[in-house]
């Protein structure tokens, strides 16, 4: 390291700074002054360039409408391709984290300030990462939470996952708002230009891919856990076994799994290609069909489970379940211009008239 230096000189008032006492007008103030050295690598030195103590823009999200922001990066380097989505919630992001229904998407939350409850591994929600990245304005610099164990950007990094801040995202919510969900490029690698970027978030689309098998279980498994004492407020007359459930795995959250085992349900997991005649052959009380991730018009294989299903036991469908239900009863769906991502969403009930929030992902 060179033994250079940027000399800058701040001149203090010390009357003004440790005391109370403020100076008469008409009294001479006297001035110390303080020189901070900062050294210089070689390189830098090189180059004119000071070393930083605080970090600078090393990351670029590239929209497809061209539109580039630039921003500071944690969490995983390289190269990300994924729909740009916001979400409004003003808590739970690690429960977002890994929620597989944001399988190929970065996730921008609207609260602007994120980490500062670090992250435990209690409230994750299924097992792994799923998301294609993290998109937030202030990233919190310190942990005050009684279950963490590590920093969130520690543990996007040790799963591979992208994440930007110091990035506006009131103007990208704003954009995505008017024009709809967007294609972006998610990028710390400065050998890839801006238009190299562009054109791939121009070419991919999420429309059309199964996003399903990517997040689905391998093979069949029995659920036993339920919710812990600490969260179930309700547990009068639920100690025995009363339904068995076969769920299908589209993108299930491990939330959902414990909700019906603490109601005394017996539950089979199952993959998202497990055959109809294997699930009935078991005679469950019912089927739940679960949330997940993309377009379910890109996996007919689903719909021609549900469809065969149908009509023989009692099924309940959740976010993608729900619409895979829709299009087995001849329904159509369709892209919504940006979705509903968030824990505080209004829905007015029409049997009372009342308005209830909900939480959505689709």
């Amino acid at each position: 390291m060179s033994i250079k230096a940027m000399d800058f000189s701040l001149r203090i008032n010390p009357s003004i700074c440790f005391t109370q006492n403020l100076p008469k007008p008409s009294s001479k103030l006297r001035f110390l002054t303080v020189r901070c050295s900062l050294p210089l690598t070689s390189d830098d030195a090189a180059t004119g360039l000071a070393e930083r103590p605080w970090k600078v823009a090393d990351a670029r999200l590239v929209l497809e409408d061209g539109s580039i922001w630039k921003a500071k990066s944690f969490g995983a380097s390289g190269t990300q391709v994924g729909e740009v989505v916001f979400n409004t919630s003003l808590t739970g992001y690690q429960e977002i984290l890994t929620d597989p229904s944001y399988a190929g998407q970065f996730v921008l939350m609207t609260n602007p300030h994120i980490g500062n409850t670090g992250v435990n591994f209690d409230d994750e929600e299924s097992r792994q990462c799923f998301l294609a990245g993290l998109v937030i304005r202030s990233l919190s610099i310190t942990t005050s939470n009684w279950r963490c164990v590590e920093t969130l950007g520690d543990y996007l990094a040790e799963r591979n996952i992208m994440g930007i801040y110091d990035v506006d995202t009131r103007a990208i919510t704003r954009r995505l708002r008017q024009d709809g969900s967007l294609i972006g490029v998610l990028s710390t690698e400065q050998s890839r230009s801006d238009e190299v970027l562009l054109e791939m978030s121009r070419s991919w689309d999420i429309v059309g891919i199964d996003l399903i098998s990517g997040v689905t279980c391998n093979a069949p498994y029995e659920w036993v856990d339920k919710t812990k004492s600490d969260w179930d407020f309700n547990s009068n007359g639920r100690d025995q076994e009363t339904y068995r459930v076969v769920a299908y795995d589209f993108g299930i959250k491990h939330n959902i799994l414990r909700r019906l085992a603490s109601y005394g349900c017996k539950i089979t997991v199952v993959p998202s290609t497990w055959p109809a005649a294997e699930t009935l052959k078991v005679k469950p009380d019912g089927v739940l069909f679960s949330n997940g991730p993309g377009d379910p018009s890109a996996v007919p294989y689903a719909v021609e489970t549900v469809k065969e299903i149908l009509g023989k036991v009692p099924v309940f469908g959740i976010c993608m379940g729900h619409q895979l239900l829709g299009q087995a009863l001849g329904g159509k769906t369709f892209k919504m211009k940006f979705g509903h991502h968030g824990g505080n969403h209004p829905v007015c009930n029409l049997r009372n008239g009342r308005v209830e929030i909900s939480a959505q992902v689709l």
